[in-house]
């Protein structure tokens, strides 16, 4: 087994942060126990404001990035989300997705709202996020991409803050062959992202993993060895714990598979999957340094 010090460094990111009580409490536990190295905050949601709080306390002593999860879907908007909400609530994937790819989405409505939830973030926290990302991986989309990228150089210098890059090489997704068609969609749709980064010099992981279907039928411990292998060079795995509470089954459809991935991320298997694939969590700044492919 390699010195913690020969490991090599790999974001292991928590999405959800702020969602509901026992998926921000579940998360939080993850984080001080050493098991996550950063998490995405979905500010939109009633329990952030409760929630950053105590998980400021926590990274005190276990030292974590804490970073916007953009939420464009689903759930009410913070802002008036203009030609975007319908009745005070965002679009199901499923309807935002085609739009964004027919290039009909509301500039400003998308812009008013990703600067609400920025604002919402650094409200309760203090400071501007560590990192973007989308819920449901909006923030790849076409009318999405262009509005992050924009305000990020128009709030924060370039370096503050990082991005979530879902660009997958093929030849991984396939060697893994965990969600291959999700995997290969995904990855084809953050192209246009990854190209606006580099242009810009905003920095992103490089590898991304975590990508699967949530159905229980194999243990959830089984897919992670799958999404350990073939990482990128500076690679970012995505995970969904929590508990199940009244208000996650008031919010999202996901649910008891939060409860098996919560059980993995806590338990000895998974310290000894991250040892064998010779990775440890570590921060974005972690990452840095360490060359694209």
């Amino acid at each position: 087994m390699a010195a913690p010090s020969r490991l090599r460094p790999i974001v292991i990111c928590a999405d959800d942060y702020g969602l509901a009580p026992g998926v921000s409490d579940a998360i939080a536990g993850l984080i001080a126990a050493g098991r996550l190295s950063a998490t995405s905050c979905m500010t939109a949601l009633p329990d952030w404001r409760r929630a950053a709080a105590p998980l400021r306390e926590i990274i005190v002593g276990a030292p974590a990035d804490v970073g916007l999860h953009l939420t464009l879907t689903d759930q009410a908007p913070l802002g008036r989300a203009r030609g975007l909400a319908v009745a005070g609530r965002l679009p199901p994937l499923g309807r935002l997705l085609p739009r964004a790819l027919a290039r009909g989405l509301p500039a400003e409505g998308v812009a008013d709202e990703l600067r609400a939830q920025l604002d919402a973030f650094e409200d309760a926290w203090g400071a501007p996020p560590d990192y973007v990302d989308g819920h449901q991986h909006v923030h790849v989309l076409p009318g999405v991409r262009e509005a992050l990228v924009a305000e990020l150089l128009r709030r924060y210098p370039v370096g503050r803050v990082w991005v979530r890059d879902c660009v997958e090489a093929p030849s991984r997704c396939l060697r893994r062959g965990e969600s291959v068609a999700k995997s290969l969609f995904i990855g084809a749709l953050g192209r246009g992202l990854r190209k606006r980064l580099r242009a810009t010099g905003i920095p992103a992981n490089d590898g991304f993993s975590g990508l699967h279907d949530f159905s229980a039928a194999r243990p959830f411990g089984d897919k992670m060895r799958r999404f350990l292998r073939a990482l990128g060079p500076r690679p970012l795995l995505h995970v969904h714990p929590g508990r199940v509470d009244a208000a996650l089954l008031a919010c999202d459809a996901l649910t008891t598979p939060r409860e098996a991935e919560l059980a993995y991320l806590a338990s000895d298997e998974f310290a000894g999957d991250l040892a064998a694939a010779g990775v440890r969590p570590a921060r974005f700044a972690g990452l840095a340094g360490t060359g694209h492919a």
